[in-house]
């Protein structure tokens, strides 16, 4: 991969702060998914009892494929996530639906990937202030998503943590795609701060005690002097509060199903996190303050910080499996956890240190393997297997047609999901179809295309219609090291295939030559 100059993606940020040009062409266009057909699983009968157990599906932000101690960390403290995955199954070849936030979420909802679906990266308006803040591209009304498919089926639905989809008042908040509670951050500029002024619950804002701090800025004062850093700091860390949120949503629906997104913005920078999460990794590691450089809010202790986050989001993740088991809902809820891409190329984040991706190619903003392959986990006591194992090849967007097969329920026949239900169920299943992302924001435009063994990438898509397509046999080349396209040309061939099938954008810039 090339290398990544660290203000390329706030440089692509910025340039695309516009007002909202593009917002009466999004909405006065009909969506394909609106007036689609809808098919019933095969997997279930009517003869067959109903099954509903509760679902809870955990979401991280921007951890890397090797970060938790189940796929093989060694610096970072992971107990409750090591323990579900000793509980459940542990996918090796998962994926994200893109390498960056946004379009990732969006896939996860509407079980489109991002040569179909309309959010292809992201696409910020307004800014970072609170005066400013307004969000990203909004799904165009009657996006078909997961949370809709399981309200119909009776469920109970929140969204908790980090949304990214439409900002205040878009038409494309949580209640308008789905879910019957929101709690969290509207606008994944406003997560840059782990200690805002505010979050979002049910359209209106919640105040917090917290004075607002600018996210991006370079470190003032005496480096080795503790008390400089604390101006970085607030008192209501938002990761307590959406834990908090969350056990409340349960306790409340504990004697009917539910549905809960529980969208973690750890271990996103910025480097921020009480002080007593920091105190079991400080002096551990030998240090070099990071001071922002403009990009992220600043620390004294930058591998500390980070090791403490994730290890504070599983403290947090143990207290929902904690409440599970204590109110007796333990055997009958699916927990899966996974991550929205993979770990962040940002300085200040010592991914290298940490081995973040296990020796992947790539990082967070790349479609090679180490901005896309990312951890998944999942348990259901009974059910799927305990301290298993899969290499099934599967994407974040094949949620929704997994958990229609498993509940009987109607979803839409044109979405690019596919169910790895037979897979939590220990039987035989198929071979995923070729699998596509598509990125903007770095390189000249990127493809990739997953097809059984084989992987293809594309560089440069924007500038040269005819750019060249790599190749790599993940089978036995899974750091994408070899790139074998001029031995294989019909496979190349296939792989340019599936690339030319995606749909066009109406955002010109997201379309290649």
């Amino acid at each position: 991969m090339k290398n990544i100059n660290k203000n390329t993606f706030f440089v692509f940020i910025r340039k695309n702060m516009r007002k909202n040009i593009y917002l009466s062409l999004l909405f006065s266009t009909t969506i394909l998914s609106s007036s689609c057909a809808y098919t019933h699983s095969d997997k279930a009968t009517s003869k067959d009892k109903p099954i509903k157990p509760n679902i809870i599906y955990i979401f991280a932000d921007d951890l890397g494929y090797g970060e938790l101690g189940a796929y093989g960390q060694k610096h970072i403290k992971t107990p409750n996530l090591d323990l579900l995955a000793k509980q459940g199954m542990s996918f090796t070849q998962h994926y994200s639906g893109s390498p960056v936030c946004a379009p990732s979420r969006a896939t996860l909802l509407t079980a489109q990937h991002t040569g179909s679906g309309q959010i292809k990266d992201n696409y910020e308006l307004g800014d970072f202030t609170d005066e400013g803040e307004n969000g990203q591209m909004p799904l165009k009304p009657s996006t078909f998503t997961v949370a809709d498919m399981l309200k119909k089926g009776g469920y109970k639905t929140a969204a908790i943590g980090k949304w990214g989809l439409g900002g205040p008042g878009s038409g494309s908040e949580p209640s308008d795609l789905g879910f019957d509670l929101f709690f969290g951050y509207l606008d994944q500029k406003q997560a840059h701060n782990y200690y805002p002024t505010h979050l979002w619950k049910n359209g209106k804002r919640v105040p917090l005690d917290n004075k607002w701090i600018n996210p991006h800025q370079a470190f003032t004062g005496d480096p080795a002097n503790p008390e400089d850093f604390n101006k970085y700091k607030g008192k209501d860390y938002s990761v307590d509060l959406m834990t908090a949120e969350a056990q409340d949503f349960i306790k409340e629906n504990k004697d009917e199903p539910f549905f809960l997104y529980l969208a973690y913005p750890i271990p996103h920078a910025p480097l921020q996190l009480p002080d007593e999460a920091l105190k079991p990794y400080e002096g551990q590691f030998t240090e070099t303050a990071y001071l922002g450089d403009n990009m992220y809010i600043p620390h004294m202790e930058p591998r500390a910080a980070y090791a403490g986050m994730i290890t504070l989001m599983d403290d947090h993740i143990g207290r929902i499996l904690a409440d599970l088991k204590a109110l007796g809902l333990e055997e009958n809820t699916i927990v899966m956890f996974s991550s929205d891409n993979g770990p962040t190329y940002v300085s200040g984040v010592d991914v290298e240190f940490f081995d973040s991706t296990t020796g992947l190619k790539g990082l967070k903003g790349s479609v090679y393997e180490g901005g896309i392959r990312v951890p998944m986990i999942a348990k259901w006591p009974g059910k799927i297997k305990a301290d298993s194992t899969s290499n099934h090849v599967s994407a974040v967007w094949d949620l929704m047609p997994t958990l229609g097969d498993l509940l009987n329920l109607e979803y839409p026949q044109n979405i690019d999901g596919e169910s790895f239900l037979p897979t939590l169920l220990n039987k035989k299943q198929p071979e995923h179809s070729p699998l596509y992302w598509e990125y903007h924001g770095l390189e000249n435009g990127q493809q990739a295309v997953r097809m059984g063994k084989w992987k293809g990438v594309r560089l440069g898509g924007h500038k040269d219609k005819k750019a060249k397509i790599e190749l790599y046999n993940l089978a036995i080349d899974r750091s994408e090291t070899v790139d074998i396209a001029a031995q294989h040309p019909n496979i190349v061939n296939q792989i340019r295939k599936v690339m030319e099938e995606r749909t066009p954008s109406e955002i010109n810039e997201w379309n290649f030559l």
